[in-house]
């Protein structure tokens, strides 16, 4: 059997995303950064979720400036967050904008690379609950939301490192193991409606700041830029990939030299 891809000349048109709601944790910087940049210009309302304040700003002024709906800025520390702030948020969408077409989860850091055997319990415990205990706690708070909205698509950013095992990846490889474990329950339970899509995708090697403090010594200018990587997400937020449920997808992009840096 094939394994369902996306398309890696993935062409949206402009208003594959009219009228949408699209919430991206992690959108100051990286991919996130990027994916809400192109779903505002595809004709998304973007809900910018992250705790730099400063950065959201700045990518709140860029949408503007390129004639994109009116974004939201939502300040949220993902590793301080309590169940009652998850739920405030999922009842300010709802009290907002009444829908929510695509829920994007982003955000990770990365822990500390090291042997099992050697590592630190603060920075696992942290790790673990901003990487897989926050999308959890922000699925659950979405989902009575996400299920009233037709069309609507989950995407959880995942990893090499938690689909296959590698050494000395530590609480970021769990937690995006268990990323993928939470993704197929979710798909899974939401089988028989297919009201919300869900699946993971694995962009691979991106020139953003997590992957360079993964691999400071490598050469960045060799990797795809983020940007590259949001214009394939975009496919997953659309009715274009409407037949994609509780799939595990890897992007193809090419590298680029032109510059760029993110987190």
């Amino acid at each position: 059997m094939t394994q369902p891809t996306i398309p890696p000349d993935y062409a949206p048109s402009l208003d594959l995303l009219q009228g949408h709601v699209v919430l991206i944790t992690g959108a100051a910087a990286g991919i996130g950064r990027a994916l809400a940049l192109q779903a505002a210009g595809h004709g998304a309302t973007v809900v910018l979720l992250d705790r730099d304040v400063r950065q959201l700003e700045q990518v709140y002024d860029a949408i503007e400036a390129n004639g994109g709906p009116q974004p939201a800025i939502y300040p949220f520390n993902l590793e301080g967050a309590t169940p009652d702030d998850y739920t405030e948020l999922a009842e300010s969408l709802e009290k907002n904008f009444a829908a929510l077409h695509g829920l994007v989860h982003n955000a990770a850091v990365l822990g500390t690379p090291a042997p099992i055997e050697l590592y630190n319990p603060e920075t696992w415990l942290r790790t673990l609950h901003v990487n897989l205990n926050a999308p959890f706690l922000l699925t659950r708070a979405c989902l009575p939301l996400l299920k009233r909205t037709p069309g609507a698509s989950i995407i959880y950013l995942s990893d090499d490192s938690g689909r296959r095992g590698r050494s000395y990846w530590g609480a970021y490889g769990v937690s995006k193991a268990g990323l993928e474990g939470l993704m197929r329950i979710v798909a899974a339970e939401l089988a028989d409606t297919r009201d919300v899509r869900v699946n993971s995708v694995d962009p691979g090697p991106v020139r953003t700041a997590l992957r360079v403090s993964a691999y400071p010594a490598e050469d960045q200018t060799q990797l795809p830029l983020p940007e590259a990587a949001a214009r394939q997400l975009l496919y997953l937020l659309g009715q274009d990939a409407r037949h994609l449920h509780g799939e595990s997808l890897t992007l193809e992009l090419r590298a680029a030299t032109t510059p760029g840096l993110g987190s």
